[in-house]
């Protein structure tokens, strides 16, 4: 199995089960070994008292991408600490795109930074995850 096929096996299995990405119309637009990108269209019931899109909305998006990435290689890994700088405003209609990159993985621990743009291509938040691999994997690789 190619590692391209390894993350591609992990993301269509976690995708299954990731009801609150699939609710908010996120969508896996591209996936690769310590990489993914995600897109989220902004909804009107995604928006803050200000008329823009919500910041957890959009951490929640980075959030993911993040999570996409660093499960990427067959080892079952979560959240260890998130942070994020919000730059610019999402607004609606605007369709944003959270692109992940892994950084470095070492032992369990892995650092992934995660860029948030706007349909404009123009940067709007930037995020760091830290993750830590836990005990099992998505799937079985020497299972016939």
């Amino acid at each position: 199995m190619t590692p391209e096929q390894r993350a591609r096996t992990c993301a269509d299995l976690m995708w299954s089960a990731d009801r609150a990405s699939q609710a908010l119309g996120m969508a896996i637009t591209a996936i690769g070994p310590g990489t993914a990108t995600l897109t989220m269209a902004v909804r009107d019931d995604m928006l803050n008292g200000h008329g823009i899109c919500h910041g957890g909305m959009i951490f929640t998006l980075a959030d993911g991408a993040f999570a996409f990435a660093c499960n990427t290689h067959n080892q079952r890994t979560v959240a260890q600490s998130n942070q994020i700088t919000y730059l610019a405003p999402g607004r609606a209609g605007d369709t944003l795109t959270a692109q992940a990159t892994e950084v470095s993985r070492i032992g369990r621990s892995g650092t992934y930074d995660v860029v948030v743009q706007d349909s404009d291509g123009q940067d709007i938040a930037l995020f760091r995850g830290l993750s830590r691999t836990i005990q099992g994997q998505h799937f079985d690789e020497d299972a016939s």
